[in-house]
């Protein structure tokens, strides 16, 4: 009885093995696929994160809390929180109702009863803009897009 002609041959195996490693290694040499429009949403997200939850810890605690926005150094904080950095070419402006704080920071506080002092914050990179709302009344935190 002759033997079987199912499978592959080692000689298949590393030459397949081989193609797929030159594949993998031209994937990893672009480095991972960056989008502005990503880079600005996902830093809306943070921002308006970190604005909820000092309006939660303002009502929860019963003091106010401030976050503190710098333009300038694309970097924002809440009270008793680390600061973060959005990514580098990240355009940031604050604008009022928001109260301003030394070298052009822009602090919005919130108050014991949720409402806010208000203030939008502007970011954009590349031709992706958003706009970041803290209405005044409420302590409502809304991203949209902005013109």
């Amino acid at each position: 009885m002759p033997p079987a002609d199912e499978g592959f041959t080692l000689l298949e195996l590393i030459i397949v093995l081989a193609i797929m490693g030159l594949v993998l290694g031209v994937a990893i040499s672009h480095g991972p696929v960056r989008s502005q429009g990503l880079q600005t949403r996902a830093a809306a997200g943070a921002l308006a994160q970190a604005l909820r939850s000092a309006r939660a810890q303002a009502i929860d605690t019963g003091r106010d809390v401030t976050v503190a926005i710098d333009p300038e150094r694309r970097q924002f904080d809440a009270d008793n929180s680390p600061v973060q950095t959005l990514a580098p070419g990240m355009a940031v402006a604050v604008l009022p109702p928001a109260l301003k704080g030394p070298n052009g920071t822009g602090l919005i506080r919130f108050a014991p009863d949720g409402s806010a002092t208000g203030g939008e914050v502007l970011l954009g990179s590349g031709a992706r803009r958003l706009r970041i709302d803290v209405e005044w009344l409420t302590g409502r935190v809304k991203v949209a897009n902005a013109p």
